[in-house]
């Protein structure tokens, strides 16, 4: 009797060891994904050739852009707009915006601006001084939507919104003048004097800290701000009747306002059965693609956005669009692929080089036989 009393408490004493081990373990995992977070968060910079790939796309893109309109850089931002700088000012009040190509009405003023960001664009391009070139940059990019903003369109709030986000990103590691001045001073044995004192060295690793954690907050937003696109574009396109009978990119192809070549446009539209499947199918990939970005389904898939937008920018005339959707893609890409695409890069100029610099063994040059005189 006394053995078979003792039975009902010897078990809840066991069953409470053992949740009171589960309760430590999933503690202790816990913690330790909290801690590998606030490592990959705070010690190593993720994404940089992603992020170099902005700079580079972005900078390119918007330099092309000021340069194609540099005929009707007046008529567009300049004082001879129809939308004057005072109208402009005017709306600023309202909505908040700001510019500064609003500060002066001067022609050379606005000339000058104007060869200052083509100077910018070009320079964040190259990754010369990257943190002080990106905030000039945002600074252009602002200035510049601000100013025309009824001539805007989502091309342009994408760049708007991007070259803010560059601004907190170490985008300038990597393929950069910068990158290149860093290895040559590393190669030349040129390091800080270790005589500078306990505090410099203190704030020397705060400030590295400090850039990390920026860099990988900026590179998250973009990825967070591309899959709201594409997922806020995709799910409005299920609300429209006409991108669920599949006769949306009908219309599209045949509005005048987005059709820069009619006769293409009118070929691709007569092509009723293609037409529903890419309308489906674009539907498809834009609602799925913030759920396929940790997997390798996430390449086809880029792949086709790849294509749509190649096909916007011929099709419906929306280059600055599609190229700012395109360089937010590359993103999404890992550092590996840029790298070895690098390698493939310099190996592919190497072996080009060498054709060009040295013939093959046991060949001579040909003897060319004197040509006859014309006279």
């Amino acid at each position: 009797m006394q053995r078979t009393e003792q039975e009902p408490v010897a078990a809840p004493k066991a069953s409470g060891r053992t949740t009171e081990r589960a309760a430590v373990l999933v503690t202790q995992r816990v913690l330790g994904r909290v801690h590998a977070f606030l490592v990959l968060l705070t010690e190593r910079p993720v994404s940089l050739y992603a992020a170099a790939v902005l700079r580079i796309g972005y900078g390119l893109l918007y330099l092309v852009f000021l340069l194609r309109e540099f005929p009707h850089r007046d008529e567009m931002w300049g004082p001879g707009s129809p939308w004057t700088p005072t109208l402009a000012r005017q709306l600023f009040d309202q909505s908040g915006w700001a510019s500064i190509l609003t500060l002066s009405d001067s022609r050379v003023y606005f000339e000058v601006c104007y060869a200052v960001a083509l100077v910018t664009c070009a320079l964040f391009l190259l990754g010369w001084r990257t943190r002080a070139m990106s905030v000039l940059f945002a600074v252009v990019v602002v200035s510049f939507h601000a100013r025309a903003l009824f001539m805007a369109d989502g091309g342009d709030n994408l760049m708007v919104l991007m070259a803010v986000y560059l601004v907190f990103t170490a985008c300038g590691r990597r393929w950069s003048l910068d990158a290149r001045r860093a290895r040559l001073q590393a190669s030349a044995g040129e390091t800080s004097d270790p005589r500078g004192g306990r505090l410099r060295h203190h704030l020397g690793d705060a400030r590295v800290v400090l850039t990390t954690v920026l860099h990988n907050c900026g590179m998250f937003v973009i990825a967070a701000q591309v899959c709201f696109l594409y997922g806020c574009a995709g799910l409005y396109k299920v609300q429209g009747p006409r991108w669920g009978d599949g006769t949306a990119l009908h219309y599209v192809l045949n509005i005048d306002l987005f059709r820069p070549w009619p006769e293409l446009s009118q070929v691709v539209a007569g092509q009723h059965l293609l037409i529903a499947v890419v309308g489906y199918l674009t539907v498809l990939v834009q609602v799925a693609f913030p759920f396929v970005l940790f997997g390798r389904i996430k390449y086809p898939v880029l792949i086709l956005l790849l294509g749509m937008h190649v096909n916007i920018a011929v099709l419906m005339g929306l280059p600055l669009f599609s190229g700012a959707m395109i360089v937010a893609d590359a993103a999404f890409l890992p550092d590996r692929f840029y790298r070895a695409l690098g390698r493939l890069g310099r190996r592919t100029f190497q072996r080009a080089g060498g054709v060009g610099a040295k013939a093959p063994v046991g060949t001579a040059p040909a003897a060319v036989p004197p040509q006859p005189s014309a006279e």
